[in-house]
């Protein structure tokens, strides 16, 4: 080990690429103690998902190891990260760091000033060989792949899998269809969960017919727990606000756990609501945004808490064997969308329609067009609507799941998938775009688990590889598994357009479920259904995926009638821009706008409206009026005379 690395914090001139934290200024830094090569045998770095423990206790223990942290503000930056997911990784690291210091261990830790290959080839160049665990995300493994292959990077076993991967291997194969039941059932007989003399307690693998009950309000549900912050959780979020203050959300640390305390208080309140968690899974409720969820997918996915562990834990509660067997199923279903994603490198290895995307999630300053080509069966290429990032479309059960995703960063899985994926599915969003939003918005969100869950669940982009059929529904499900629609200005029986989406959506892509028994029944629907109805289906989706080649001149009483007949959509194509920004809008047009009223709809005055079947766009203005703008090309626009 090079002597160079002694007393480092007094010698910079050694790095380059990173900037040692230890003994610098700062509540965090002040607290990192120096050191130097001779204070470990070997060195491990643990990434900023594996930050447990158990990751230094799987080594071999008759070695002294010193641990290596690396903060990198390019990985921050990468994508337009919620200001609250940037907060609670980087917070959790740092507390991770001072605990490991407390037990004996020495901590380097290091602010690169570029990615985490130079910064880790850089300390290899001073500490020799770093140890390593093989990593969860796919991007990760990529970047650092060339110091492993040279030697540089020692891998290990990831101790935080409970299964391995010859159970999938052995249970689902290594090529598509995938089917959860197969592996479920393995990883059951493996372990003995919720097992009997080769048996399932209760004489069935799953009780999910029994988890399918709407909330009503009793029992009561647990309000989310709140954690008392320190120095470190203040530093972060002054970070945070000062460098990310254009990434979307709000950074407040006392809704998420950050330390080893806030960690076990977070576990306790979630095994008090555990034994209502089974019979409420599905529920939504505006009322209580988690209701008896855990909350616990961020600690898991940052491995503050192990999987095996909580499984441990779980089994070990004196609770409805629905509400054991449920939670069971979701650590498992972990673990199953892990070794997909693993085993078909990110479904890169998928024979499966692909097609070229906008990356960046439609988020300002972070849009940009890959090479590479994404999962796409059903060619589905519409943008991202904005109302996916401020709440704007109108439609009470989408605003609702938005507000909790901008506010916390987090909505349990039932709004996920039956609302913004189901939503985004009818609307035919290109599901690159929305995987890319869900990846960036959700704090537990990694490449390995984001990907599968949007890619092969809430979208049919890769077509029957993970289910058997799309996971769509109208209105009535809503209706019937939430509080939403009592609050909605749509009526979920006459008004609300979800239900016609929905029957446009089946009757557009029935070729695509030509011949798939599970689609056979919505099939023989969408044949009963008149050629009248199926028009009125299609006319509330056209203003989505139907453009002309050329827009026409449009009259007052053509924009009038278009903008009744799709307002919801027009409401959802809102004009990219912050509302506190609307008033400057005028500076940016180069010729004189042409201002219109219009009384008809009152109710809507602080909304932008798009209409892309007439590339028409139609704003307030700063005089409280509407403006009527004519779209040329991306994010420019000049007026239009209407009229």
């Amino acid at each position: 080990m090079d002597g160079r690395f002694h007393n480092m914090v007094s010698e910079p001139q050694a790095w380059c690429n990173s900037t040692v934290a230890n003994g610098r200024e700062g509540v965090f830094a002040s607290q990192l103690r120096p050191v130097d090569a001779a204070a470990a045998d070997s060195w491990a770095w643990l990434a900023y998902d594996q930050l447990n423990l158990a990751f230094i206790k799987s080594l071999n223990p008759s070695e002294s190891w010193g641990v290596v942290f690396v903060e990198s503000p390019r990985k921050a930056g990468s994508r337009p990260y919620h200001q609250q997911k940037l907060g609670v990784l980087l917070s959790n690291q740092r507390h991770a760091a001072i605990e490991l210091q407390a037990l004996g261990i020495p901590v380097l830790y290091l602010f690169s000033k570029t990615n985490y290959a130079m910064a880790i080839e850089e300390a290899v160049s001073i500490l020799g060989p770093i140890h390593a665990f093989k990593h969860a995300e796919r991007e990760l493994r990529v970047e650092l792949a060339p110091l492993t292959q040279n030697g540089s990077l020692l891998l290990h076993p990831h101790p935080g899998w409970i299964t391995p991967r010859e159970w999938f291997e052995t249970s689902v194969g290594v090529e598509p269809p995938f089917r959860m039941d197969k592996f479920y059932r393995k990883v059951r007989k493996e372990t003995g969960w919720m097992m009997v003399e080769g048996k399932p307690i209760g004489g069935k693998y799953s009780f999910d017919a029994e988890n399918r009950f709407p909330w009503k309000g009793d029992p009561s549900a647990p309000e989310p727990p709140i954690f008392a912050k320190d120095g470190i959780d203040d530093e972060v979020e002054s970070l945070i606000t000062t460098h990310y203050a254009g990434h979307p959300g709000q950074v407040d640390l006392r809704f998420v756990p950050t330390s080893l305390a806030d960690v076990k208080h977070a576990l306790s309140t979630a095994m008090e609501a555990l034994p209502n968690f089974g019979r409420y899974e599905d529920a939504m409720s505006e009322r209580s945004r988690g209701l008896f969820h855990s909350r616990l997918a961020t600690l898991l996915n940052l491995h503050r808490i192990m999987p095996v562990h909580l499984a441990e834990e779980v089994l070990g509660r004196d609770v409805p064997l629905n509400s054991k067997e449920g939670f069971i199923r979701q650590l498992i279903w972990r673990e199953y969308v892990h070794h997909i994603h693993e085993v078909t490198d990110g479904f890169r290895t998928l024979e499966v329609q692909r097609l070229s995307s906008t990356r960046g999630a439609q988020w300002p300053e972070f849009q940009y067009s890959d090479e590479e080509l994404h999962p796409n069966h059903l060619n589905q290429t519409m943008a991202l609507p904005q109302a996916y990032w401020d709440s704007s479309s109108g439609m009470r059960c989408l605003d609702a799941s938005v507000e909790a995703v901008m506010d916390d960063g987090w909505t349990h899985h039932i709004p996920r998938l039956m609302v913004l994926s189901n939503i985004a599915n009818l609307l035919d969003v290109d599901p690159r775009e929305l995987t890319d939003w869900f990846h960036a918005a959700f704090i537990d969100a990694y490449d390995w688990v984001v990907e599968p869950n949007v890619l092969g669940m809430g979208t049919f982009a890769l077509g029957t590889a993970m289910m058997t059929k799309p996971y769509v529904a109208g209105s009535a499900y809503i209706n019937r598994m939430s509080d939403h629609c009592g609050s909605c200005q749509f009526h979920h029986k006459k008004t609300c357009p979800m239900t016609r989406l929905y029957w446009a959506f089946l009757d557009r892509h029935s070729p695509s479920f030509d011949g798939n028994h599970r689609m056979a029944m919505a099939m023989k629907n969408i044949a009963k259904r008149s050629q009248e109805e199926k028009e009125r289906d299609q006319r509330t989706n056209m203003p989505w995926f139907r453009m002309p080649q050329r827009p026409k001149k449009r009259t007052y009483d053509a924009i009038k009638k278009d903008l009744t007949m799709v307002s919801f959509k027009n409401e959802m194509m809102r004009f990219k821009r912050p509302r506190h920004q609307l008033g400057t809008i005028s500076d940016e047009l180069s010729t004189l706008m042409e201002d219109l009223t219009f009384p008809f709809v009152p109710t809507l005055a602080q909304m932008w409206w798009a209409n892309p079947i007439d590339k028409l766009h139609v704003g307030l203005s700063a005089q409280g009026r509407f403006i009527v703008l004519r779209h040329t090309e991306p994010h420019r626009y000049t007026t239009r005379v209407a009229g």
